[in-house]
């Protein structure tokens, strides 16, 4: 039994946080939640996330969901990926070029099995899924519909990069299945981190939805956090569209890491 693995798993049907802002730990990652405000017409939260990391391994491991109609679709994808935990995890435990090279088909494979496929089609509605693996200077995501993954460091903010993946509508897990198709639409790709702190954040669209546009653009979300600690930044955030009345629930997982060895930089530097 590996005792550095940290893990978690929630979904918004076990718990709603209707009106409450949650910040909770899971070793050196931050898990925010809200589940709206009732005041706006909220009585349910259809969000998901599970986390894993290793800090003997060096890695973090997060997915996190924002389902419609019904958190089913999102209890789903989490019970599919708890299913192939071992053979997951056997990857991650692999050098950082191996794991970093396998994850992907394994994802893919996991999300095309036909028992998986098949209890998708009588699911009640369907969910929105990102995940994310940091694993020694690199970072690995895999998207399929609209959360968001940023990468907030000092270099890229100064270039005005802040957003891992681009948001894509229409593709989703669950009753419709952009994995039941003949081809899979999804996106994914690969980024190093910067030399330095970086902080990785996951969130929801309630974040970027909320009435005013207060975190509508990155650079907003940037300038709120980038001098608080973890915890105390995704609770800036959470307050914010609290009070700005935002119906939607908004699930963020956060974590920095410190880059100590050198990255790439132009050759003319």
């Amino acid at each position: 039994m590996n005792n550095k693995l940290k893990e978690y798993n929630w979904i918004g049907s076990q718990n709603d946080f209707v009106d409450t802002i949650s910040i909770v730990p899971v070793h050196h990652i931050s898990l925010g939640r809200f589940g709206g405000n009732s005041l706006a017409g909220q009585y349910k939260n259809e969000d998901g996330c599970i986390i894993w990391a290793d800090e003997q391994q060096n890695w973090e491991f997060a997915v996190l969901m924002d389902a419609h109609q019904s958190a089913d679709s999102a209890e789903l994808v989490v019970h599919q990926i708890y299913k192939y935990k071992r053979d997951i995890q056997k990857i991650l435990s692999l050098s950082f070029e191996l794991s970093l090279q396998k994850i992907e088909g394994k994802i893919l494979t996991i999300f095309q099995e036909e028992e998986f496929l098949s209890s998708c089609r009588k699911v009640d509605g369907e969910t929105a899924c990102l995940l994310v693996l940091r694993k020694d200077k690199y970072l690995w995501w895999f998207s399929v519909g609209d959360c968001i993954a940023y990468l907030f460091h000092p270099e890229l903010a100064g270039l005005g990069q802040y957003q891992v993946n681009q948001r894509h509508f229409f593709e989703w897990i669950g009753q419709v299945n952009t994995f039941d198709q003949a081809v899979p639409c999804f996106s994914s790709g690969m980024r190093e981190l910067r030399k330095g702190m970086n902080r990785i954040m996951l969130t929801t669209d309630g974040l970027v939805e909320c009435p005013n546009d207060p975190f509508c653009r990155a650079e907003k979300i940037y300038e709120a956090i980038k001098n608080q600690p973890l915890n105390e930044g995704i609770k800036i955030l959470l307050e914010i569209i609290k009070e700005n009345h935002v119906r939607d629930s908004t699930t963020i997982i956060a974590w920095d890491v410190n880059i100590v060895e050198e990255v790439t930089i132009p050759s003319d530097a």
